[in-house]
């Protein structure tokens, strides 16, 4: 394993806020960190007893991506489930409803970048992209407020009384809207009951995080659970991996150069809670993908001959689960906090929400990225109105959990980015000679075990869910 410490800079634009409710005078915050790249020169070789011999092997030859430099506003993205015709096809493997697609100065797509299991980060668009073509922008393209650290400055010079007014590149389109507009409460139940779970456990959220993630992780501890990781899963050489500080999710995917790239942000990376983060993004989203890579519906076309229902919510309530499988504490505080904010967005302005969730978050930072999350697409933020696609992530956890007892997990992971509602129908027509399975669901006994706790630990009950969800 070779690490690359070429140095690739990554410009700090973070507001130096208060986490208390007090207001202060907001000023930006500027300094330079080295981003490491993780290479394989050799592919592991997984002994008898712990890799199924069909578990497809890294490759032998070290080639290294170029080394660029990524400017302190984060990278344009666009959403891989709209039309995209910049997208190359050998990215057509990560495509899923939470894929998106960067595109650079000269208006090709450079990467497929999407958000992790916490809460996406907002980023803000580069200066080159004024200048592409008026093309019809992709969904998150069109979604990001070209003001948003204007705005911010603003909202929190106001002691958090103003509303945002956002402007975009492009007219918002109306399907878009309409198509995520309304916000569900269908789970919302589900959603404040876990919250108040932690709450009671842990008074806020601040102190779960101290109490259940452990401590920071320094540059090498992460590259070591990272190399065990990626040794596990057969697939060393094969995704690049990038550290930042850059971030305020914990890891963002993207296929840069036609090679998979995982970037982790070094503030969360915390000691119990480094391997979760690498089954929602490896052991399942990067599975799935290389699985569905070799499927006979990999392709649109393919999905529509099929008859496929939609990979999500399955693709992601799979990732969440797989995000805090084995931890002592199992709680599912991000999925829930974003359903629940959706669903608040639905009927509250921003600055409404943003002091309304001061009962679950105290940090003002992380209040305004929930916020600006559900209220995107909104031109004036004091109306109510929300922008519904987060609630995917509890949606799909809680129906996974309802059909955990008959869903052949292996299956599932083995077929690639489809359903579970599919997977029988399937089975007969998949590629499932070679299909690579996630370490953690090779004792099946232990991996349904674990899906108790996760419903024991965050006051799901069975029955309710069978009510919710009738066969």
């Amino acid at each position: 394993m070779v690490l690359d410490s070429g140095t690739q800079s990554y410009e700090q634009h973070r507001n130096a806020l208060s986490a208390s409710p007090q207001c202060g005078q907001a000023r930006k915050k500027f300094s330079q960190h080295n981003g490491l790249r993780l290479y394989s020169y050799l592919s592991p070789s997984p002994s008898a007893d712990s890799a199924p011999a069909h578990l497809g092997q890294g490759p032998k030859t070290l080639t290294k991506p170029k080394c660029t430099k990524a400017s302190g506003a984060r990278p344009e993205v666009r959403r891989l489930s709209e039309t995209c015709p910049a997208c190359p096809s050998p990215c057509s493997w990560m495509r899923r409803s939470e894929s998106t697609c960067t595109v650079n100065s000269s208006g090709r797509a450079r990467a497929q970048i999407r958000s992790a299991a916490s809460l996406p980060h907002i980023a803000r668009p580069k200066a080159e992209l004024l200048s592409i073509g008026r093309r019809s922008p992709c969904l998150l393209v069109a979604l990001r407020p070209l003001n948003v650290e204007e705005e911010r400055e603003k909202f929190f010079q106001s002691c958090y009384t103003y509303d945002p007014q956002f402007e975009y590149e492009e007219p918002v389109p109306t399907a878009v809207l309409e198509k995520y507009r309304d916000a569900s409460d269908q789970f919302i139940t589900q959603a404040t009951g876990i919250i108040h779970a932690v709450l009671e456990k842990y008074g806020t959220y601040e102190n779960f995080e101290v109490a259940t993630g452990g401590r920071q992780l320094s540059k090498s501890q992460i590259w070591s659970i990272i190399r065990k990781y990626m040794q596990k899963e057969g697939c060393a050489g094969e995704v690049v991996v990038q550290l930042t500080e850059d971030l305020l999710s914990q890891a963002v995917m993207m296929v840069e150069n036609s090679r998979p790239t995982l970037v982790i942000n070094l503030a969360g990376a915390r000691q119990y809670w480094m391997e979760g983060m690498l089954r929602h993004e490896i052991g399942t989203h990067y599975i799935r993908g290389v699985n569905n890579a070799r499927q006979p519906w990999h392709s649109a076309e393919g999905r529509k001959r099929y008859g496929l229902k939609p990979a999500n919510p399955t693709e992601e309530g799979l990732a969440s689960l797989h995000s805090v499988l084995f931890r002592k504490q199992p709680f599912l505080w991000r999925a829930a906090l974003l359903y629940y904010t959706v669903h608040q967005a639905s009927r509250m302005s921003f600055s409404a929400l943003f002091q309304h969730l001061e009962r679950y978050a105290q940090d003002a930072r992380v209040r305004w990225e929930y916020c600006v999350r559900a209220k995107r697409g909104q031109t004036d933020t004091s109306q109510p109105g929300c922008f519904s696609k987060d609630q995917v992530y509890l949606d799909g956890i809680l129906r996974i959990l309802r059909h955990r007892k008959t869903i052949d997990f292996r299956l599932l992971a083995a077929l690639g980015k489809v359903s579970y509602e599919d997977t029988e129908e399937l089975k007969k027509f998949g590629a499932l000679e070679k299909a690579r399975i996630p370490h953690f669901m090779r004792d099946l006994e232990r991996y349904r075990q674990q899906l108790e706790h996760i419903m024991v630990t965050n006051r799901l009950n069975q029955e309710e869910l069978e009510q919710l969800l009738p066969d």
